[in-house]
Formats: C-alpha cells, sequence, structure tokens
C-alpha cells in the first residue's frame, strides 16, 4: 500500500488546518498512484508528522511518501522535518518513507504563479 502524506506548518488558525485537510483530501482523489493521502502538521495541529508517519504504518503502508507543503527551504524543511522523519525510518527499516522536496523547489511553480497573475 503506498500513502502519500502533505507535510503543513500548522496554525492556531482552525480554519488554515482545514484547508490543508482539504487540499489534503483533494489530492487523494485525484491521484492514481497513492492507496491514501494524507495530511500531518509540524506543530499547532494533528497529527503530528510521527503520528501520522504511524497511522500510515497502521494502515498497512509499505510505501510512504512525505510532501512538505512549505515555500522555502528554511529551519523547518532543512531541519525539523527530516528530524521528524529519521526516527520512523529507522524505527521501519524495511519499510520505503520517502522525504520529497518541499513544494517550493517543485520547477513547475514559476509557471502556475505566472498562470495565477496573467
Amino acid at each position: 500500500m503506498r500513502s502519500l502524506i502533505l507535510i503543513a506548518h500548522g496554525s492556531r488558525r482552525a480554519e488554515s488546518n482545514e484547508e490543508v485537510r482539504a487540499l489534503a483530501t483533494q489530492l487523494g482523489r485525484m491521484s492514481k498512484s497513492f492507496d491514501s493521502v494524507t495530511c500531518a502538521f509540524l506543530e499547532l495541529a494533528e497529527p503530528s508528522i510521527p503520528d501520522g508517519i504511524e497511522a500510515c504504518v497502521q494502515q498497512g503502508a509499505n510505501d510512504i511518501v512525505i510532501l512538505p507543503y512549505f515555500l522555502s527551504a528554511g529551519r523547518h524543511v532543512a531541519e525539523d522535518i527530516p528530524a521528524l522523519v529519521k526516527p520512523k525510518q529507522l524505527q521501519y527499516p524495511d519499510l520505503k518513507i520517502e522525504l520529497r522536496p518541499y513544494l517550493g523547489a517543485a520547477k513547475a511553480l514559476p509557471a502556475l504563479l505566472v498562470g495565477l497573475v496573467e
């Protein structure tokens, strides 16, 4: 089973967290590559990143892709998220738990931005 976890920062504002959950649901409907799509949060909202990974493992995932929904490679992307993912990778060495590049690194992002304003 292949799972995608969309990672967001998390907010004290519940509506912001719900936007991320809604996006994960929409990605799940659109994706043909993943059996499940969920989200997890770095802080301020649940589930946490380790809890999100654990939930996928408990549901039978053997291939977990983690996509940081961040625009720049600040401390959270460069240090905090990898530090939370690494223990799960070590805990489950027989599973594929892959941390992908953050959203802002996507080559398609500039064209998307131009499309929004033109």
